[in-house]
């Protein structure tokens, strides 16, 4: 949905101005028509610009918000008072001034929605058109409660996987500098040594010797090859072609594509689930929920699945088409949309994924522990044993 500002005409030939909430220029014209006004000028509104403010909101200052604000307004104070008691409290200094410029928009006439929409750094799509429904529904409190219910779930969701990939690049990083080290300033004391014995070394002592060389010759440029993949896989994901490719790589990969997978069905259902139990129409939700999926694989296919919706068929089928849901969650959304209870149904499958995920990043840990500590282990090992069979020999 876009704000436009239009102008018209009646049948008197009175010029007529206003603003209006609509998915497109076309729908504001028709609207209008109906209000026996012909239209002469409609545009999108241009947004109002907002003072930019250096640092960020994090996601557990937004549910706090959200949480405190909820009780605020169920006690039955009023929406500027609960806005001016919160801005006022809140210790983060970014926040504070977004929620008192928040606070001076619904001051001037604007909805809270609207207010919100101006600061989408902070508030996304789904904030927003959540907070629109409860104001339309007179049911803010319980809009919150469950918004700031499903940023909980999201949060741990991310710390879930965060901390999954926290350890292996941990133990990785350790063992590659360990190794540039003995490489770098170990083997070349030893190889000095070895020289000075004379004679012919053995086949791993003179292969780690050669890296070891290799290494300290071409030190800065295997830095800045490493940094130029690097800038070059962020730059190409950062490409639409080749975010879809990378998508798609990661999602079929054997180890962590399936806990992708499964972290991104958990996502689309909770997401999907609280937006339609908060009276969003599943159109507008399945839009919101397209573009916050974080995966563009996934996206596509939530995409194609609203233009299936649109053109009448059921959500299932369209969504059994994409191959990217699993049958499961596809036949649990078809019984969900012919009992006509598809926000259960949905949450009970984010429910079940949640656990899935849990499951997922235990297993992931427990089996990546094991084979990083014997690769660490066995690469140290190797250059020991390289550096102690010429001493065997020439004892």
């Amino acid at each position: 949905m876009s704000v436009y500002v239009w102008e018209g005409k009646t049948r008197a030939g009175d010029l007529k101005k206003g603003e209006m909430d609509a998915p497109d220029d076309a729908t504001v014209m028709m609207r209008l028509r109906k209000q026996q006004i012909f239209p002469t000028k409609v545009k999108v509104k241009a947004a109002k610009k907002r003072v930019s403010f250096g640092g960020s909101v994090s996601e557990k200052d937004i549910v706090i918000f959200t949480r405190q604000f909820a009780t605020m307004i169920d006690a039955g104070l009023p929406l500027v008072q609960c806005l001016d008691i919160l801005a006022s409290q809140q210790t983060n200094s970014v926040f504070r001034k977004i929620l008192f410029q928040v606070k001076e928009d619904v001051e001037g006439g604007s909805t809270f929605a609207d207010s919100l929409k101006k600061h989408p750094r902070t508030f996304n799509d789904l904030f927003v058109n959540l907070v629109a429904a409860g104001e339309v529904g007179g049911i803010l409190d319980t809009i919150l409660n469950r918004l700031s219910a499903y940023i909980e779930k999201s949060m741990k969701l991310k710390k879930q996987i965060k901390g999954a990939m926290v350890y292996p690049a941990v133990i990785v990083s350790i063992a590659v500098i360990v190794v540039a080290v003995i490489l770098i300033f170990v083997i070349p004391v030893l190889q000095k040594m070895f020289d000075d014995f004379g004679g012919t070394l053995p086949t791993l002592t003179q292969i780690v010797i050669n890296m070891s060389e290799f290494l300290k010759s071409h030190f800065l440029l295997i830095i800045a090859s490493i940094f130029g993949f690097v800038m070059l896989v962020k730059w190409t994901y950062r490409t639409e072609r080749g975010r879809i490719i990378m998508d798609d790589l990661l999602l079929k990969s054997p180890i962590i594509g399936p806990l992708i997978r499964k972290t991104a069905v958990a996502k689309f259902t909770r997401t999907l689930s609280t937006m339609l139990s908060s009276g969003v129409p599943i159109l507008d939700a399945l839009d919101i929920v397209a573009r916050t999926a974080g995966n563009k694989t996934i996206e596509k296919a939530i995409f194609k699945t609203k233009t299936s919706i649109s053109e009448g068929r059921t959500i299932a089928e369209p969504l059994a088409e994409t191959k990217v849901f699993p049958s499961m969650v596809v036949q649990m959304i078809s019984v969900g949309e012919a009992t006509g209870a598809m926000d259960t149904m949905l949450s009970k499958i984010a429910d079940f994924y949640e656990d899935e995920v849990d499951v997922a990043v235990a297993a992931l840990t427990s089996m990546l522990e094991p084979l990083l500590m014997v690769g660490l282990g066995g690469a140290v090992g190797t250059l020991v044993i390289a550096m102690y069979l010429p001493i065997f020999k020439i004892a």
